[in-house]
């Protein structure tokens, strides 16, 4: 995609009066088009480093070029990355706290029009309380479900994408003694904790 229709999409999105349908379909546009450059970048990349892998066969004489691919590689178009990257992260980091409140104005069932969700999955999403725009795109990754499912890790629609790039800068950014520990004890990875007992009345 290119800047200018991410401008022009901005641009729609930043309009006096909008609605709440348009900020969120531009919105989730945006994110598309961002998640695509990032891609394309990564597809490059990875053809680059698949040529370095070629060149294995006849080392030691290949050794020169195969650094130089693998250089090439890391540096390919890293501006353009890391601005899309941040960005994304941006665009993530607002629909986490839903500022400007689109999962209240829009209600439940055309939010989850709008992000194409399968009906059987917002009869589910329903019953678990996860009516927010947060739980439905990234939490439960229901986006797109009544498309296809993603099984690449940190794949998923649009919306899904641009929360899973803020959680991880929020990751990678926030100092490590206040971030949990997920090997202690109760947490994700942790020794579960014993169960808490008590006497049940009669």
């Amino acid at each position: 995609m290119t800047p200018s229709l991410i401008t022009r999409l901005c641009n729609i999105g930043m309009k006096p009066g909008i609605s709440a349908a348009t900020q969120l379909v531009t919105t989730r546009r945006i994110c598309r088009a961002i998640a695509d450059q990032l891609d394309v970048i990564r597809s490059e990349r990875r053809a680059l480093r698949r040529q370095a892998g070629k060149l294995k066969a006849f080392l030691p004489f290949t050794r020169q070029a195969i650094a130089e691919l693998e250089e090439q590689a890391r540096e390919h178009k890293e501006a353009t990355r890391s601005g899309a990257r941040s960005a994304l992260a941006g665009f993530g980091q607002s629909l986490m706290f839903d500022r400007e409140g689109l999962a209240l104005a829009l209600g439940f069932d055309r939010m989850c029009d709008l992000l194409s969700v399968n009906p059987v999955n917002r009869q589910q999403a329903g019953a678990d309380g996860d009516t927010s725009l947060r739980g439905v795109a990234y939490l439960s990754e229901l986006e797109d479900s009544a498309d296809r499912k993603y099984t690449e890790w940190g794949a998923g629609g649009p919306l899904y994408r641009a929360c899973h790039a803020a959680m991880i800068r929020f990751i990678r950014e926030c100092p490590e003694d206040q971030l949990p520990d997920p090997f202690a004890p109760g947490a994700p990875f942790g020794p579960k904790l014993p169960p808490t007992l008590s006497i049940v009345g009669k």
